[in-house]
């Protein structure tokens, strides 16, 4: 579905925005990573096409809130018609439409601010390419190694063993930092951690993620344990607004506590900052409200000299789109590299996102725009699979 252009052009000259159409969809996963939330069982996405008046296209990706069919309707139904006729280089603007429109008055939805976060994405795709040049370019960026670390939706809870097994080709390959998940129990956590330290030794950075299932007497028995294996980060031990109990977990460990990928636009992150408790900050592109508020969201980490490592969520868009943008922040940390198997979003919906060195990094793509080719017939053929992509695991 999408919305075209039936109104006066607005204020500002050159390239208009004549079309924008959102497309969910899915892909059912086997054997899918067992996590906090769930065993995975289909991976959803929005993808967001903006077509330019001179027939220029960009894309981004829009996060599916586990409820993709819904994210793209409200850039067809809603959103859309804010946007269509104004000025395709009118970035800021047509992000200020929106938050007037429906998240002044509205709050900050979830829905809203990922659909949101599509659009504008889309957008700077589409501006890059209308001028030739690189993203990261047209940011201010320069191309330079990305350090990254290997996570994705991966490396699960599983025996220590087999743990080991998923890491060694990635340690292989070239990473330097992997990223475990935890959230299941102390024990089995400490131990999965223990094999992966144990197998690799001190010079592999390890970070943990806990989706937010740790209570705080979880946290208290993990992290004196986390503190002597090196751990470089725990992230997400409790759901974004639990700011009490985050408050509390800072005084049991030296980790740095990280969280941001359920976080929304600047307006939000400013409490996480000024609360002096999460060190990392983890904005997501595909959620936070695109690359303009990426952007703001660094320059206030920045300010208080904070690293951002952001989210890289779930196609290749996103993923390259994030590189860029770590290519052009002052306060870039990670990248945060999908190592899971079978991601078809990654795979085939576009293009080769990014590639590892030898040296553990990657490094922005040199195509214009964001850099990736989108395959829109396999968008189409895969459409979206009503139901949860994560099945709650009983425990």
């Amino acid at each position: 579905m999408s919305a075209t252009s039936s109104q006066p052009a607005r204020s500002g000259g050159g390239q208009r925005i004549a079309a924008i159409t959102a497309t969910a969809m899915s892909i059912p996963v086997t054997n899918g990573a067992r996590l906090g939330i769930g065993r995975v069982v289909k991976r959803d996405s929005v993808l967001v096409k903006i077509t330019g008046s001179d027939g220029t296209v960009g894309y981004g990706e829009a996060h599916h809130a586990r409820a993709a069919a819904i994210t793209a309707q409200i850039v067809n139904t809603v959103l859309a018609s804010v946007c269509i006729g104004r000025a395709v280089d009118d970035v800021v603007g047509v992000w200020d439409a929106i938050y007037r429109v429906q998240l002044k008055s509205h709050g900050l939805g979830a829905a809203t601010a990922m659909a949101l976060s599509g659009i504008d994405m889309a957008l700077w795709d589409l501006r890059a390419k209308a001028l030739g040049v690189p993203l990261y370019r047209l940011l201010g960026g320069a191309q330079r190694p990305i350090p990254a670390y290997a996570g994705g939706v991966a490396l699960g809870w599983q025996a220590p063993d087999s743990l080991v097994e998923e890491c060694a080709p990635l340690i292989a390959q070239g990473y330097k930092a992997v990223k475990l998940r935890v959230g299941d129990n102390p024990a089995d956590d400490i131990a999965r951690v223990s094999a992966v330290r144990k197998a690799f030794g001190g010079a592999l950075t390890i970070l943990v993620d806990a989706n937010t299932e740790y209570s705080l007497d979880d946290v208290r028995r993990v992290m004196p344990a986390f503190d002597e294996l090196g751990v470089g980060w725990l992230e997400e031990p409790f759901p974004p607004h639990d700011h009490r109990r985050y408050a509390e977990a800072k005084q049991l460990g030296r980790i740095p506590l990280a969280a941001g990928e359920n976080h929304y636009t600047r307006f939000e992150f400013q409490r996480v900052v000024e609360d002096g408790v999460i060190s990392i900050l983890q904005p997501d592109l595909s959620k936070c409200g695109g690359i303009t508020e990426g952007l703001r969201i660094a320059a206030l980490g920045s300010a208080w000299k904070l690293p951002v490592n952001p989210h890289s969520s779930l196609t290749g868009l996103n993923m390259a789109a994030s590189i860029h943008f770590l290519a052009s922040i002052d306060n870039g940390g990670y990248f945060e590299a999908d190592v899971s198997r079978g991601n078809l979003l990654r795979e085939v919906l576009t293009s080769t996102p990014y590639t590892v060195g030898s040296d553990g990094a990657v490094r922005p793509l040199e195509a214009p725009g964001i850099g990736v080719e989108v395959d829109e017939a396999f968008a189409a053929a895969h459409p979206f699979i009503e139901g949860p992509s994560f099945v709650e695991i009983i425990r």
